[in-house]
């Protein structure tokens, strides 16, 4: 079974929510191909994602996560250093994330709701 439609949705959803989607169709296909590069370039080199900590894909496909993310951690440890009561537990997590799922597999053990759909009839 393929995995593919999770991503297209996730790249749907992000193409929709950003800011400059055209409300109008494109001219031409070239107006359309221009678009798409800049929102690639922006997602890759700009946008920093929450589930890999906040570093674009570009910092983490070139491997550099890791060491921003130390930097953050050392950042976040010092300011609680300087300032403990403005923090209740610890700080952030900045710790890598290894892999990352859109629709993990659910691991957890549950019975299936059983609906007396007669009752609902009622209800409604």
């Amino acid at each position: 079974m393929s995995n593919d439609n999770p991503f297209s949705e996730s790249l749907f959803k992000t193409l929709k929510y950003r800011p400059a989607f055209p409300l109008q169709a494109f001219d031409t296909l070239f107006a359309a191909r221009a678009w798409v590069t800049v929102l690639v370039r922006w997602y890759n080199h700009e946008h920093r994602h929450s589930a890999i900590r906040f570093v674009t894909p570009a910092q983490r496909h070139a491997n550099l996560d890791q060491q921003i993310l130390d930097r953050r951690a050392m950042l976040y440890e010092a300011a609680k250093q300087r300032n403990p009561l403005r923090w209740k537990g610890p700080t952030r997590n900045w710790k890598r994330v290894h892999t990352v799922h859109l629709n993990p597999d659910r691991t957890d053990n549950f019975e299936p709701i059983k609906r007396n759909h007669r009752q609902e009839q009622k209800a409604a």
